[in-house]
Formats: structure tokens, C-alpha cells, sequence
């Protein structure tokens, strides 16, 4: 898989909105009147940002993933009770009713039906990326438009509540910058598996892209940090999440 600081154009686009936003903090230095405008809509903003995801707000890890841009082990459902998430709920019905168990690499090639096996097509997730926007329009985020091309009318999912992007973006910088623990396993563990997905599904650039040029290639130096762990050795540590570092070995194979 490419690594982040090989994408010379996520680089250049990069570099470009962070010299932008710079050149914007100049001006806003200089503004006076307009200034203090400014500042105080910061404020009103950073308010907005510590009361935090309200429950009509907060999102799943693959709704996460998504608004960014979703070794062997055999798994088996420690708990049958449903979450509320209709995917994961689907995904656990899948895991819990066969037998023998699969592994954690075997479960996500199924799942995203990536198999050649044609008797387990049945398992794979059917219009993800269509159910999670759908998903995140009724929370509010996106909402849904429908666009001509040609011939063919298209739905589309315009973000339209881009306070809780933002958040999430500030998020997953903060975790690798102002509030980098330097170890995985003190780490929040969802947030730890946000950044992991996100840099598999190729939506981690986009979380770096407004940085600064010494915040960005420090976010991404602590961001090789942990995909260069070996999984197998940390999920052997005390208090860990073996299911987390199992996928993890699935998707930096």
C-alpha cells in the first residue's frame, strides 16, 4: 500500500491550502474591525466544538471513515446482543451463525466480497458506501441531491452540516500532534482504529491536508510509527485488544 508520504499530489494540494491558510492569518492580523470579527466567531466555533457529538450527531467508525473520504485469528462473537448499527449487526448475524469460525483476514475479504469463493458470495455487505451516506443524511451531515449526467439522473450526498467534519478532522490531527501519547495501547482505542482505517481506505490525507509543512510531516511520521508495529507483538501486550490488532494485521499485510 502506498504510504502517506509518497502521494506527491496529496503533497502539493497539501502545501497549497496550508500556504492559503497562512497567507489568511496574515490578513486577519492586519484586519482590525474585521479581525475581532473573526476572533470572536473562533471562539463561538471552539464552543461549538466542546459540547462535543450530540446523539443525533455521533457517528460510527465506518461513517467516520466514510465523512473522511470504512495475523489470523479466529473470530467469534463474544456477544450476540444487537448494537443498533444495521451493518455490524448484519456483519455479527454472519460471524456468529458460522461454523467453523473464520479468521479475521477471511471475514474481511468476505464481508467486502472480495472472494473467489462463489458458495460465500452471500456474505459480502451489499451498497455500503450507499447505506452509511444514507445513514449519515438522517443524522443530518449530508443531505441528498439528485444530478443529471447525460441520460442518467445521479444521487448524490452533499456535506451539508460541515461543523462535525471539521471535528472530526480536528480529531484525528490532535491525536497525532497536540495530544500524541507515543504509545498505542494508552491510546483511545476507537480513535486508534479510526486513523487505521482511514489510512487503509486512502481518507488520512485529507484529515493532514490543511497542516502546516512541519505539522504535516510530523503527523505522518507518528502515523508510520504505527503502521510500522508489529501486530502479532502488540496484541501479546498486557490490557490489549486482540480483535483490534488482528484487523490491523489484516490491512497492513
Amino acid at each position: 500500500m502506498t504510504s502517506l508520504t509518497q502521494r506527491s499530489s496529496g503533497l502539493v494540494q497539501r502545501r497549497t491550502e496550508a500556504s492559503r491558510n497562512a497567507a489568511d492569518k496574515e490578513r486577519a492580523a492586519g484586519g482590525g474591525a474585521g479581525s475581532s470579527e473573526d476572533d470572536a466567531q473562533s471562539r463561538r466555533d471552539e464552543q461549538d466544538d466542546d459540547k462535543g457529538d450530540s446523539k443525533e450527531t455521533r457517528l460510527t467508525l465506518m461513517e467516520e471513515v466514510l465523512l473522511l473520504g470504512l495475523k489470523d485469528r479466529e473470530v467469534i462473537c463474544k456477544s450476540d446482543a444487537p448494537t443498533g448499527d444495521v451493518l455490524l449487526d448484519e456483519a455479527l448475524k454472519h460471524v456468529k451463525e458460522t461454523q467453523p469460525p473464520e479468521t479475521v483476514q477471511n471475514w474481511i475479504e468476505l464481508l467486502s466480497g472480495e472472494t473467489w469463493n462463489p458458495l460465500k458470495l452471500h456474505y459480502q455487505l451489499r451498497n455500503v458506501r450507499e447505506r452509511l451516506a444514507k445513514n449519515l443524511v438522517e443524522k443530518g451531515v449530508l443531505t441528498t441531491e439528485k444530478q443529471n449526467f447525460l441520460l442518467f439522473d445521479m444521487t448524490t450526498h452533499p456535506l451539508t452540516n460541515n461543523n462535525i467534519k471539521q471535528r472530526l478532522i480536528k480529531k484525528v490531527q490532535e491525536a497525532v500532534l497536540d495530544k500524541w501519547v507515543n504509545d498505542p495501547h494508552r491510546m483511545d482505542r476507537r480513535l486508534l482504529a479510526l486513523i487505521y482505517l482511514a489510512h487503509a481506505s486512502d481518507v488520512l490525507e485529507n484529515a493532514f491536508a490543511p497542516l502546516l509543512d512541519e505539522q504535516y510531516d510530523l503527523a505522518t511520521k507518528r502515523v508510520r510509527q504505527l503502521l510500522d508495529l508489529d501486530p502479532e507483538v502488540e496484541c501479546l501486550k498486557a490490557n490489549t485488544n486482540e480483535v483490534l490488532w488482528a484487523v490491523v494485521a489484516a490491512f497492513t499485510k
